[in-house]
């Protein structure tokens, strides 16, 4: 926490100075962006915000010490092929979404545009191409913090995953600031549904996509009518937002999660339980089960098994307590039907050659 703290100030501070030496701040002292152009100031909002990836990394390796990739997957990586198969069905679906919401809500004056209006192709496409480089990288953070780091940090004094989700939920609500009712639940219900997914998928593939999808839509159409400079948030979201959200969320969770199934997508880490998923393009090989460690399970996975060593303070608690193996007892005393001389002559070695005496060596 304090490292991500530092990293906002960082970012924070050097656009202050940065906005200071170029003459670019804003007219009036009062003003509570750091520059004057919306797209220039926005980036460092982003960028403030996708700190929290490195941060999160580097304190699950040398903080948490383990694999910095058991926060993405319980694979100890990020599984591109299952990230891209996810963004090809959060895009089309959250198009969707935002035009029901749009049909939902034309003509009424709160969501009448607010801003300066199209700012013009060459600023669009400016911003856009500013909004497609940074926004991935700000959603995904929220990801590693709230539904990656958070979770399995709280994870580690529960049994069940559970717990951690609500708790992460909330605070990923709270992080949006206070604005309407509306925007609070929408964002507590959807973080809900995500925590959920993290942990049916093994990995934060599928929120990520979802999340840097519907972020980007939204910015993008700020940026067309040119409110970009806007402080609103999702928190600040109207009811109709939150009705449609409310269909959405669970459809978006639950189709993935059917397609985790079909897919054999790994739910635990290698050697960890059943439910591993045994796709090739997704299960886990040799390598990833090196990658990960011997016994080592990031906390997305539902049933873990037994880990010692500097991997059991870092593996959580999650799901029932392992079930040994019998022990096993002493070697059976062969019965008569075990004894080679006993055992029926069959398959081309029999018609080889005459029986060998008792005792005695044959060769291949």
């Amino acid at each position: 926490m304090l490292l991500l703290f530092v990293g906002i100030v960082v970012v924070t501070g050097f656009a202050a100075v940065l906005a200071a030496v170029l003459d670019a701040g804003p007219d009036s002292p009062d003003s509570e962006v750091f520059f004057e152009d919306p797209v220039a100031d926005m980036a460092f909002q982003l960028v403030g915000i996708a700190i929290g990836i490195p941060v999160v990394l580097w304190g699950a390796r040398y903080l948490g010490r383990r694999p910095a990739g058991t926060v993405s997957s319980v694979l100890g990586r990020l599984r591109w092929k299952w990230l891209g198969l996810c963004a090809a069905v959060a895009v089309p679906m959250i198009i969707v979404q935002f035009g029901i919401m749009i049909a939902w809500t034309w003509g009424e004056e709160s969501a009448e545009p607010a801003g300066d209006g199209f700012p013009g192709w060459t600023a669009f496409l400016v911003s856009l191409a500013v909004l497609g480089a940074l926004v991935p990288f700000q959603a995904a953070a929220e990801e590693y913090v709230f539904r990656g780091w958070l979770v399995q940090v709280i994870g580690r004094a529960v049994r069940s995953p559970w717990p951690a989700v609500v708790i992460a939920s909330l605070l990923f609500a709270l992080a949006h600031g206070f604005g309407e009712l509306s925007g609070f639940i929408l964002l507590f219900y959807s973080a809900l549904w995500w925590g959920w997914l993290v942990i049916r998928t093994g990995g934060l593939e599928a929120v990520i996509t979802m999340h840097a999808a519907n972020n980007l839509l939204a910015f993008g159409l700020a940026a067309g009518f040119g409110e970009l400079a806007s402080t609103e948030t999702a928190a600040d979201a109207p009811w109709q937002a939150m009705a449609v959200e409310f269909v959405f969320a669970p459809l978006y969770c639950l189709v993935m999660a059917r397609i985790a199934d079909r897919k054999g997508v790994a739910r635990v880490s290698p050697g960890e339980g059943p439910g591993a998923g045994a796709g090739a393009e997704y299960a886990a090989g040799p390598a990833a089960a090196a990658a990960v460690g011997s016994g080592l399970a990031a906390s997305h996975a539902s049933t873990p098994g037994p880990v010692s060593g500097p991997a059991a303070a870092a593996a959580p608690a999650y799901g029932p307590e392992p079930v040994s193996a019998p022990e096993s007892g002493p070697d059976p005393v062969p019965g008569p039907e075990d004894m080679p001389e006993s055992r029926p002559a069959s398959g081309p070695a029999a018609e080889s050659g005459p029986e060998p005496a008792p005792g005695s060596r044959v060769d291949p």
